[in-house]
């Protein structure tokens, strides 16, 4: 797996987080700084959670990449533990496209470098769960990169997008701004009310395995063909 974060020593990763956290801290001290000389503690009260929310993945991601927590099908596609039947995917976080999409490419070889990393974690996944008989689960995921059209193709159908996830998404509203921005190579304001959640039963999915593969196959020749 091509992750330059976790492609680095052990002291040079703890030395990206201290560095982050350093600037994270300096933010909320001067944003603590500005509040107590014009007297409006709004500031820093706004400032902190959307500092949070945008460092967190920096260290959450890599504590439960090694706990176990969170299992990595490729560079941009990790997977929580199953859950109630339920395996819930992710298409990467901001932490893996900070340290993962090359800043070379343009917006249209973005989509498709991040559509094959999406469609190659799946396959894994896949063949995960056919060695270990696991084609009773279901698979979901919310996305607000991949479209009705996409998701449909694969096999996936769209459902509805829980509370508490709206909720998380609005929380995390900055996070997602930026790693949409990085996805398409400009500043993009993402449209949370679009944001879908697609779900499917792992046997049904299996089926679609064959196309989901020569799919892969075909936007890495892409990929090939652009670079």
């Amino acid at each position: 797996m091509k992750h330059s974060f976790y492609s680095k020593s052990k002291k040079e990763r703890n030395q990206i987080q201290f560095a982050i956290g350093f600037v994270a801290f300096s933010v909320l001290l001067i944003a603590l700084y500005i509040s107590w000389l014009t007297g409006i503690y709004l500031i820093v009260i706004i400032i902190f959670p959307i500092t949070l929310s945008i460092i967190a993945p920096f260290f959450d991601v890599p504590s439960l990449k090694k706990s176990g927590g969170l299992i990595y099908y490729s560079p941009l596609f990790v997977s929580e533990k199953p859950k109630n039947g339920v395996i819930k995917i992710h298409g990467g976080t901001l932490f893996d496209y900070v340290f993962v999409i090359d800043r070379k490419l343009n917006a249209r070889q973005r989509k498709t470098f991040i559509m094959q990393k999406y469609l190659e974690g799946l396959l894994k996944l896949l063949e995960q769960m056919e060695n270990n008989e696991l084609e009773n689960l279901k698979i979901r995921g919310t996305s607000y990169i991949i479209n009705n059209r996409t998701a449909q193709r694969i096999g996936f159908k769209v459902v509805k997008t829980d509370f508490i996830q709206k909720l998380i998404l609005i929380y995390n509203y900055f996070n997602v701004l930026i790693t949409l921005s990085i996805a398409k190579g400009k500043l993009s304001f993402p449209k949370l009310n679009a944001t879908k959640t697609f779900e499917i039963q792992c046997s049904k999915l299996l089926k679609r395995k064959a196309f989901i593969g020569n799919l892969n196959e075909k936007l890495k020749i892409t990929l090939t063909q652009k670079v």
